[in-house]
C-alpha cells in the first residue's frame, strides 16, 4: 500500500458505508462498492469520514469495516481512514489497528470543545505527537461539521508544527480565499507545500477550487465519475471542458447536499445504480419521501441527456 504523502493528488472519494435493510454492517455491499470506485478511476477511498456514518459505528464495526476494504482494494490504491476522536487513546488505538492492516494514511478533524487559535495549534501538534512520526496525516477543515473554526494562519501553523501533516481536506465555505492563502504562503516557501484535496459539499466547487490550486477531491457523490473526468480535464488544461462536465452533473450534485436528507439522497442513488443492495441510514438519519424520489429520478434523466450532448 502506498503511503500518503505531501504529492497526493486526483480523486479520493469519501465512501458511504453500506448496512443492510436491518441495519448490520454489509459487507458484500461494501466489495462491489470498492470494485464500483475503483472502476470509475477513483485515485484513491477515503472511509470512515462524517457521511461514512463512522460516529454510528462501534469501534469492533469501524475496524472490521476498514478490514474489508482494505482487503477488497488490496493495495491497488491509497485509503485514507477517519480516526477523529475527542480522547488520544481511542485515535491511537483506530490507527495503530488501521495502519496495520494496509491504510495509508488517517485523516483528523477537530472536537468542537476547540474554540482559540491556541486551543487549535495546541491540539493539533499533540495529534501529531500522538500519531508518531511513521502515520501520516491528514487534517480535516470542516467548520459545518465541527463547528471550529480555523483560519489561514492557524492552518499554516499546524502545517509549520506537524511534520506528519502531509495533507489538508479544505471543507470551509466559503473558503476559496483560505485555499488561495495557503497556496500563496507555500509558493512564497513560507511553508512546506502539503496536497490540498477539496470537499466543498460534495465538489460543489471543485473547478474553481483546481483554479485556486487544489490537488483533486476529497469528497463523495454517487457519480465519482465526474469528480475523475472533471480533474482529468483540469490536469489536461481543457478548463472549460471541465466546467462543462461539471454543470451537467451540478443540479444533481446540488440536490444531493441538502443539509440533513443528502446522505439518503447519495445511498438512494448508489443503491439505484447497483452499488449497495440497500439505501438504509443509522438512526439517527433521514428517509426519502415519494416526492424526494421523484425529484432525483426527473434530475437523473436531465443529467444523463445533457451528457449525451456533451458527448
Amino acid at each position: 500500500m502506498k503511503t500518503l504523502d505531501t504529492s497526493a493528488k486526483g480523486v479520493y472519494l469519501i465512501t458511504v458505508t453500506p448496512f443492510t435493510d436491518s441495519g448490520a454492517l454489509d459487507l458484500a455491499s461494501t466489495d462491489r462498492m470498492v470494485d464500483f470506485c475503483l472502476d470509475k478511476g477513483v485515485t484513491g477511498l477515503t472511509i470512515l469520514g462524517i457521511m461514512g456514518e463512522a460516529t454510528k459505528l462501534t469501534a469492533e464495526e469501524s475496524r472490521a469495516y476498514a478490514r474489508q476494504v482494505l482487503a477488497r482494494v488490496a493495495g491497488r490504491v491509497p485509503v485514507v481512514v477517519g480516526v477523529s476522536s475527542p480522547g488520544f487513546a481511542a485515535m491511537s488505538e483506530l490507527t495503530q489497528s488501521v495502519m496495520d492492516l494496509g491504510a495509508s494514511g488517517v485523516m483528523v478533524a477537530p472536537p468542537s470543545t476547540l474554540r482559540t487559535d491556541e486551543q487549535i495549534a495546541a491540539y493539533f501538534a499533540m495529534v501529531d505527537e500522538t500519531l508518531g512520526p511513521q502515520v501520516p496525516w491528514c487534517l480535516q477543515d470542516h467548520p459545518v461539521s465541527t463547528g471550529v473554526q480555523m483560519s489561514a494562519g492557524v492552518i499554516l501553523r499546524i502545517l509549520k508544527n506537524s511534520p506528519g501533516c502531509v495533507m489538508l481536506k479544505h471543507e470551509d465555505w466559503p473558503g476559496l480565499a483560505k485555499l488561495s492563502a495557503i497556496r500563496a504562503a507555500s509558493d512564497k516557501g513560507e511553508v512546506r507545500r502539503v496536497s490540498i484535496l477539496t470537499g466543498n459539499g460534495g465538489g460543489l466547487f471543485l473547478p474553481e477550487e483546481l483554479t485556486r490550486g487544489a490537488d483533486g477531491a476529497m469528497t463523495g457523490f454517487a457519480y465519482p465519475e465526474m469528480m475523475v473526468d472533471v480533474v482529468a480535464a483540469h490536469a489536461r488544461g481543457e478548463v472549460e471542458r471541465a466546467h462543462d462536465l461539471f454543470d451537467a452533473y451540478l443540479p444533481l450534485a446540488r440536490y444531493e447536499q441538502q443539509a440533513g436528507v443528502g446522505l439518503a439522497v447519495r445511498k438512494h442513488l448508489f443503491q439505484q445504480r447497483g452499488v449497495i443492495a440497500s439505501a438504509f441510514v443509522r438512526k439517527p438519519g433521514p428517509k426519502l419521501s415519494a416526492q424526494d424520489v421523484a425529484d432525483i429520478a426527473r434530475l437523473v434523466r436531465r443529467q444523463d441527456r445533457r451528457l449525451r450532448e456533451l458527448g
